[in-house]
């Protein structure tokens, strides 16, 4: 029997090179996804959905509509449904300035997506999905080029995860802070490098193993 676990976040799991442009990736086995697949070996299957720019529930009014992380979810579960664990990091870019919101709006908003993914049971046989919340690792004060437009977010991201583990509590879902195994790259102060998704996807895998799986 093969698991299928769907990581849904944003730039930090699409694998965007800190400090480069938009289409700067990192390659398929440097980035966290495949390296948590690796390091569960066989009987698991990793779904990457990565996107750069993606909130958890807003219409982005620069960047577009469908950087709502909600706006994409219901298909993306559906699409690839059955899948046995939800991995949702997501965060920062809530805290863009353009949208003005708290670390605890913004655990609200990672909330929602808790509550769409139990409102269509895509897990085997109809059934709800574990759910992991991951905090993203707090932003550098030196962010270069996007300090305006992230201004202040900096010691909003120190507060996220302390709000998402609230609200993984509340919900009875997993809960990990990516921010205890690793940091931002200086090179923007806001994407992870190739060591950080390394770090992030080995201590993940040991998460999802702690889960307790049984036979079934």
């Amino acid at each position: 029997m093969v698991r299928t676990v769907l990581c849904f976040g944003d730039s930090n799991t699409y694998g965007q090179v800190p400090g480069g442009g938009p289409l700067e990736r990192y390659n398929v086995e440097q980035r966290w996804p495949r390296i948590l697949e690796t390091a569960l070996g066989a009987g698991w299957h990793i779904v990457e959905e990565g996107l750069s720019g993606r909130t958890t529930v807003h219409d982005d009014p620069i960047e577009g509509s469908h950087k709502n992380g909600r706006r994409y979810l219901t298909a993306c579960l559906q699409s690839h449904a059955p899948i046995d664990l939800v991995i949702i990091m997501l965060g920062t870019n809530d805290l863009k300035v353009r949208f003005n919101k708290p670390p605890s709006e913004v655990a609200m908003g990672i909330g929602c997506l808790v509550h769409d993914i139990r409102g269509l049971s895509p897990g085997p046989a109809g059934h709800d999905p574990e759910i992991m919340i991951v905090a993203p690792p707090p932003m550098l004060d030196d962010i270069k080029e996007w300090e305006a437009i992230f201004s202040g977010a900096q010691e909003k991201s120190h507060k996220l995860a302390l709000a998402f583990e609230v609200m993984a509590d509340s919900l009875e879902v997993h809960f990990f802070d990516a921010g205890s195994v690793c940091a931002c790259s200086p090179a923007d102060g806001f994407h992870i490098d190739q060591e950080a998704h390394r770090q992030l996807g080995e201590a993940l895998a040991q998460e999802v193993v702690a889960i307790g799986w049984g036979n079934g």
